[in-house]
């Protein structure tokens, strides 16, 4: 991770948006998935103890976005997990990932909220005329 890549959530009536910024569009997804992650508990709490590989396709890089993050949603829901570091690799309207995450413990993790699903509202991968990538969506909670 460089000095540009960074997440941040931005407010949205009863949902929450998630931002992921970064040097590529990777990084920005990347960033993005953290940004998810906060949404529920500190990222720095989650140990990088398991790995899974995941992937998804779609027609454009929004899309694809919204498709990568309900993928990590239903991977959270069906495996009781938690994630804290990603690796993302795109290629045309494909993405490929590594995710390390843990089982969540409701002592330790805390979790805040129950995520539903990545929506389309406020949906935008762009660079931005700063050269720096911008990933953001709204989360349905």
């Amino acid at each position: 991770m460089n000095a540009t890549s960074r997440w941040e959530h931005f407010p949205h009536q009863a949902d929450i948006g998630v931002r992921g910024i970064g040097a590529t569009p990777e990084q920005a997804f990347e960033q993005a998935a953290l940004a998810l992650t906060a949404v529920i508990t500190d990222p720095a709490d989650v140990a990088a103890k398991e790995m899974l590989e995941l992937s998804c396709m779609a027609p454009d890089a929004e899309l694809l976005l919204v498709d990568w993050l309900n993928a990590l949603i239903y991977e959270m829901v069906t495996r009781n997990m938690l994630f804290s570091r990603f690796e993302v690799h795109l290629e045309g309207g494909y993405l490929t990932a590594k995710v390390w995450g843990e089982a969540l413990e409701v002592a330790r993790h805390h979790p805040a909220v129950e995520i539903k699903g990545a929506t389309y509202t406020s949906l935008k991968v762009v660079k931005q005329p700063d050269g720096i990538w911008l990933a953001q969506c709204v989360v349905d909670v």
